[in-house]
């Protein structure tokens, strides 16, 4: 009875420090979401958009500035002036209109990325409290080295709650 207390002893610590670790890849996950493919086609749609916008506006200063080189010979001073500040103008308005453009696209993505982070995330956090697991760790993060065998590959799990498909897209980092 003593030598099974004694055994008991010795062995309860180990198995106290038992822990779960997992490993997730969060690129490949991501990059196969339903959600990030539909984001990307919304981003590229406005930014066309944006795109087509700025070029029309572009065409319409490149048309005035034409037209103004053929009759500044031929004009008054004073209507010189004024549509060289017209011009000035329209070239002000079109450089607002580009960074204002860039800013909204930015801005429209890096929603879209942050929803789609926070439910990658809540997906990690379920199964880790399922599964038991301390730590999930992202191999994309950087981490030098990841223990196959002492660590879970927990990608395809994520992946298939998240209704993702496809195949690893980005090569796990060892």
């Amino acid at each position: 009875m003593k030598k099974l207390i004694l055994l008991a002893l010795i062995l309860a610590p180990a198995c106290a420090f038992a822990q779960k670790f997992g490993h997730i890849n969060s690129a490949d996950i991501i990059q196969n979401m339903p959600e990030f493919t539909a984001a990307q086609n919304e981003i590229q749609a406005q930014q066309k958009t944006y795109e087509t916008e700025l070029k029309k506006m572009q065409d319409e200063l490149q048309a005035k500035g034409a037209e103004f080189e053929k009759e500044m010979a031929t004009l008054p001073e004073n209507i010189k002036q004024r549509r060289q500040q017209e011009l000035q103008d329209m070239y002000t308005r079109m450089q607002q209109f580009a960074q204002e453009s860039q800013s909204n696209v930015q801005k429209l993505s890096n929603d879209k990325m942050q929803a789609i982070q926070e439910k990658v995330t809540k997906v990690i956090a379920e199964i880790g409290k399922a599964g038991g697991y301390i730590y999930i760790m992202d191999i994309t993060a950087g981490i030098p080295y990841i223990s196959e065998t002492q660590s879970t590959d927990l990608t395809s799990q994520v992946k298939s709650k998240l209704g993702a498909t496809g195949a690893k897209t980005t090569p796990a980092k060892k």
